[in-house]
């Protein structure tokens, strides 16, 4: 015979009602089947509400009524199938319970108090009333079926409300049963009586633990728990979106779990089936056909040696340390008996090897009662200072790791931290049976979510997450989305999926945890009404609780670079082209990457010198390999390197730069690029990477614009001057040529110091046929002498520049994937 038990869900209404009695049927085709029935959702909770409302003295007929409604709802529904000589008994039962309620309940009321075995008697109702419609329609549907009346047949003892089930002697009560005459029997969950007859509860989750008692006092051959999911899922769907089902538990796994905080088996439930080895399903009984999740001591097939992650919030830690601690034989003895005294239930114990210290965990709602007990049973020790106050902390989660195969499994414990500090997860405590078959943490439970996607994608799953906040959407950030975008299948197939959370440009910012919709996020930046407000969209980014969010700066903005260390601080990597944050001063620069450090976040800015040229990456390979570098000569402008390659070609500084303008090499203002400041800027970070402290006044800067030619006024002001100067730079020109030489804009480091000047270059230096946009970077170093070590591409162009960026992004995954290897 299987067992089957359905929940609230599964009978909130006719529809679902039936499904469940149609899935009993298909299965009572090939064998007996007992089921086991809830209440319809609602209905306990109604009754409880009204108890209380009694008890207090209000009007509990309008809670009654909607009881009522659920009922005759689903009665007058079932009619359509059922026997008019089946609905008048069944209305009549309905009526009875009604009036039995009624009266109860306008006793209680009389009496302000409600006695446990009367609270009993109304709350089991509602199982009572879903088993009379179930017996009604097996007949209905052709297979006869009988209720069996679990006060005659489960005996249970201890709290009138929280009752455990005597299985042995409620076995032997069966065994007067005739199970054979019906094909299919039917229960209401939830109930037992005691050993006077009375009606007890079972407590929280009574009707699965109803079943798995059945099961076990009727040698079933399974017993089926359907619900509302399609099984145990490797965590918590709502954390975590693609947690995975798993197909098969065993026993020691399943109680671990629950035991944890998973919902959908409570740990009474398991004992039953595992004290008698009987399989148990988790099914979907509005998904049938799926099939479940097993919990059984069948050998593991799934190859998981961590099955799953499981979180137990609202917990206080309670500290209990002082030097009376130490080889006081019976204090650990003393402690947990004061808080089982008290009736308290300990999560999680982990004890000091000094002795010096014992902590555990309890649900918060009893702290101050333990505290109390914990008080009154070490009272004296306080007073004499033998042991310290009790601490307690509040506002704490245990985050669990469960898996029969992590005992013969080596490094499970290792990445599980390491997950956890890659998420900035501080530990607070831990524990580990010797079993080996979970270990626990306790962390604050504002990080849990973090913690706990960190540990599923670090165990589970083979797609690496990158959540991108984008600012400053104008060339160069338009340029990298579309990049984002184009490439986003063949990431796929590398494990990789971007999310661009968020986009933001000088007024407004748009932000979406599950990702902007990169077809048309102009349309939606511009309709978005949120103004641009970095403080506001980091606090928001660290509320979603990202596992791994990242900054990309595309702006040339002060305002941005400036608060790189706040975004850090608030768990974000930071990627930029923008070269403000690291030329300024010396102190912000070694701030950066202190924070960086601290924070155990990427500070990435390959493209602030050569834009897609791995300048850095190199360079600082090179250093670490021992080299050191000895001179650097450099064009670091794409846009100077445009303009100074059309000069020797004979054209003029005017025409090439307005070519140059018009192609968008240069900046808007073409004196931020003729000026050298943006070249210095660049040979400055240089310089700093090589471990030279150096501020932006100490780089000598020569511009392309002498001293006495006047570049003030607007833009198109400057461009009809600057003519002026093409006869000064035309004879230049002409003379370097005169020596096989040409001129060009460069950066220089050396041992007289760091400078930027227009130069003239001979045919045998890398720089003589370097032009057209293109950067070359020329380092001389120990290992590379006198054949300079050379990069060379294109160094200008928002295709360029935003790819770039867009290696940078993906170098922040670098460290996530060594980490979680």
């Amino acid at each position: 015979m299987k067992v089957m038990k359905f929940g609230g869900t599964s009978l909130a209404n006719w529809q679902r009602f039936n499904t469940a009695a149609d899935i009993v049927v298909d299965t009572a085709k090939s064998e007996q089947v007992a089921v086991v029935l809830s209440a319809p959702a609602t209905v306990t909770n109604g009754l409880l509400e009204m108890v209380d409302v009694a008890v207090s003295g209000g009007d509990f007929k309008p809670v009654l009524a909607n009881v009522e409604s659920v009922f005759n709802r689903l009665y007058q529904d079932a009619a359509s199938v059922l026997q008019a000589d089946q609905v008048a008994p069944l209305m009549a039962t309905l009526s009875e319970q009604l009036s039995f309620w009624g009266n109860k309940l306008l006793g209680i009321s009389l009496l302000k108090e409600c006695p446990d075995f009367v609270r009993a008697e109304i709350l089991v109702g509602g199982e009572k009333l879903s088993s009379a419609l179930m017996v009604q329609l097996m007949e209905a549907k052709g297979h006869s079926a009988k209720q069996f009346v679990p006060q005659t047949l489960f005996l249970g003892a201890g709290d009138p409300l929280e009752s455990l089930v005597d299985i042995e002697s409620s076995k032997a009560r069966f065994s007067q049963v005739a199970l054979k005459d019906y094909q299919v029997w039917v229960m209401p969950g939830f109930t037992a009586g005691d050993k006077e007859g009375r009606t007890v509860t079972l407590g929280r989750n009574g009707s699965d633990y109803s079943a798995a008692v059945l099961s076990a006092c009727i040698d079933a051959s399974c017993c089926e728990i359907w619900t509302d999911v399609d099984g145990v899922y490797n965590t918590d769907p709502r954390v975590v979106s693609d947690a995975k089902l798993l197909s098969q538990l065993s026993y020691q796994e399943a109680m671990e779990l629950s035991y944890f905080g998973a919902k959908v088996l409570h740990p009474k439930t398991i004992s039953p089936i595992a004290q008698y080895h009987i399989p148990c399903y988790i099914r979907n009984s509005f998904n049938p056909q799926a099939p479940g999740t097993l919990v059984s001591n069948e050998a593991d097939q799934s190859g998981l040696n961590v099955k799953a992650i499981s979180n137990l919030d609202d917990q206080t830690m309670f500290d209990i340390s002082g030097p009376g601690m130490k080889g006081m034989v019976g204090m650990a003895s003393r402690t947990l008996g004061a808080i089982s005294r008290a009736g308290i239930s300990i999560s999680l114990i982990t004890q000091s090897s000094s002795e010096y210290s014992i902590s555990f965990c309890i649900n918060t709602l009893d702290a101050d009662k333990a505290k109390s007990a914990l008080e009154l049973e070490f009272e004296l020790e306080l007073k004499s200072d033998i042991l310290e106050p009790i601490e307690m902390r509040h506002n704490l989660a245990i985050v669990s790791l469960i898996g029969d195969g992590m005992r013969t499994h080596k490094g499970v414990a290792g990445k599980f931290f390491q997950a956890l500090a890659q998420a900035t997860v501080n530990i607070i405590a831990i524990a580990q049976g010797s079993s080996e078959r979970s270990i626990s943490t306790v962390i604050e439970q504002r990080k849990t979510k973090h913690a706990i996607s960190a540990c599923h994608q670090s165990f589970f799953d083979v797609q690496h997450y990158l959540d991108v906040f984008l600012v400053g959407s104008g060339n160069v950030g338009a340029g990298l989305l579309e990049q984002i975008k184009q490439q986003t299948e063949m990431l796929k197939q590398e494990h990789i999926s971007i999310r661009v959370c968020g986009i933001a440009n000088s007024r407004h910012m748009l932000l979406d945890a599950k990702g902007v919709e990169l077809d048309k996020w102009q349309g939606l930046l511009s309709d978005c009404q949120v103004e641009c407000d970095l403080p506001l969209m980091l606090k928001w980014a660290k509320e979603q609780q990202l596992l791994n969010p990242v900054l990309v700066d595309c702006t040339s903005s002060e305002h941005v670079s400036d608060r790189y260390v706040d975004v850090m601080n608030a768990g974000l990597h930071v990627v930029t082209p923008n070269k403000k944050a690291n030329t300024r001063d010396i102190a912000y620069y070694r701030k950066l990457r202190e924070t960086a450090l601290k924070q155990r976040r990427q500070f990435l800015y390959e493209t602030t010198v050569g834009a897609g040229l791995p300048v850095i990456d190199n360079l600082k390979k090179l250093l670490f390999a021992g080299d050191k570098l000895l001179k650097f000569n450099g064009i670091l402008s794409g846009s100077l390197s445009y303009i100074f390659g059309m000069l020797d070609e004979g054209m003029t500084l005017s025409q090439a730069t307005a070519i140059a303008r018009d192609k968008c090499f240069t900046e808007p203002d073409p004196r931020d690029d003729l000026s050298g400041m943006d070249v210095a800027r660049k040979v400055l970070i240089l310089a700093r990477e090589v471990g030279l402290e150096l501020e932006l006044s100490d780089i000598s800067i020569e511009s392309v614009l002498p001293d006495s030619f006047d570049a003030s006024g607007d833009v198109e002001t400057f461009m009809a001057n600057l003519p002026q100067l093409d006869q000064h730079i035309a004879q230049w020109v002409e003379k370097a040529r005169s020596e096989g030489k040409v001129l060009r804009y460069v950066g220089q480091i050396d041992d007289e110091g760091c400078r930027v000047k227009i130069a003239e270059v001979d045919a045998q230096d890398p720089l003589y046929s370097v032009k057209g946009g293109e950067n070359a970077l020329a380092f001389y170093s120990r290992y590379y002498q006198p054949i300079p070590f050379v990069l060379r591409g294109y160094g200008a162009g928002t295709d360029v520049t935003a790819a770039g960026a867009f290696a940078d992004l993906l170098r922040t995954l670098n460290w996530t994937r060594e980490m979680s290897a």
